[in-house]
């Protein structure tokens, strides 16, 4: 099998786990309260695999970002904290701003 159709298949693969997972969830989310215990304990796992995923990302960045200083990586986070903060929780500056500002302190 050619390394295309691997890659093809791959993501049909994906997309058919993810969408499903979806789907179940969807069908299954009127049952499930807000505030009962387990809404909660789902919540708490997400948003610890998500802080997990961004601390290795700033620590030990794979790619390209990997050519950038941890200092500037950690200044780009804080900063883009700080503005999530300050935009009322607002999600697309910050990425945009992330972005710019890394690239600049990297041509530096």
């Amino acid at each position: 099998m050619a390394s295309s159709q691997i890659i093809i298949l791959a993501i049909i693969a994906t997309s058919i786990a993810t969408y499903i997972s979806r789907f179940m969830g969807a069908l299954t989310s009127e049952k499930v309260s807000v505030k009962s215990k387990i809404f909660k304990w789902f919540n708490c796992v997400a948003y610890s695999t998500l802080a997990a995923l961004l601390g290795r990302m700033i620590i030990f960045p794979a790619g390209v970002l990997a050519d950038s200083e941890l200092i500037m990586r950690l200044i780009v986070f804080f900063i883009c904290i700080a503005i999530f903060i300050i935009s009322k929780r607002n999600l697309v500056i910050p990425t945009i701003l992330s972005a710019i500002m890394l690239n600049f302190l990297i041509q530096i």
